[in-house]
């Protein structure tokens, strides 16, 4: 776990995609039995607190379960070959580690893991691509999103992993043949459009 806290996982084998990072905006709390819950807009942003980092994180525990639920069962389901194997599994074994970290550092507080139904999405290659595509591209809009709700501490931690998401979703970017940086920097998300976009994957039950 030290290891991990240091660097977060390793990322193997770089290839053009994964030398690249993406940097996007969006907010989401908490996601919880199946139910996704945001924080809401309207509401004035608290200030920086070891509580509101802790709901953040939690939130950030829910992404991390979706997307190494993804990633393992799309391995297990044997449809990947080549490079993109390669992906499903160096990506799911990084989530996993941000799981590990996550949950350690929520301790009892954690949110338990929701289940989830990827339907042909872990059976395609194409519809696998286009789902790892926008669940990275989430996940990073999540972290960047809610930077400046963090105490510096858990800024810190979450930087090492939002920039490992980023590669992560560059790189699954050139493997769909996306631009993986099409722009200089994303424009932020609305905690409410976030919450959208996960709706819309259909894979939280």
């Amino acid at each position: 776990m030290n290891e991990f806290c240091g660097e977060f996982g390793e990322v193997r084998r770089a290839t053009r995609g994964r030398m690249l990072a993406r940097v996007a905006g969006g907010a989401v709390a908490a996601l919880g039995g199946g139910v996704l819950i945001a924080l809401r807009p309207e509401a004035a942003t608290p200030a920086p607190s070891v509580s509101t980092d802790r709901k953040i994180f939690d939130f950030a525990l829910q992404l991390e379960y979706l997307q190494a639920a993804f990633y393992s069962a799309a391995v297990d389901g044997g449809a990947l070959r080549g490079e993109l194997l390669d992906f499903a599994e160096t990506v799911g074994g990084h989530e996993r580690e941000h799981v590990a970290f996550l949950e350690q550092a929520l301790g009892p507080a954690a949110s338990p893991k929701p289940r989830f139904d990827f339907g042909r999405a872990t059976s395609s290659e194409r519809e696998f691509l286009d789902a790892a595509v926008l669940l990275e591209n989430i996940g990073v809009s999540a972290y960047n999103g809610q930077a400046a709700n963090l105490t510096k501490p858990a800024l810190g931690a979450a930087a090492k992993i939002v920039s490992v998401e980023g590669r992560h979703a560059a790189w699954v970017s050139a493997l769909a043949g996306r631009e993986p940086a099409p722009r200089a920097a994303d424009p932020g998300q609305t905690a409410a459009a976030v919450t959208a976009m996960l709706k819309r994957t259909g894979f939280v039950q």
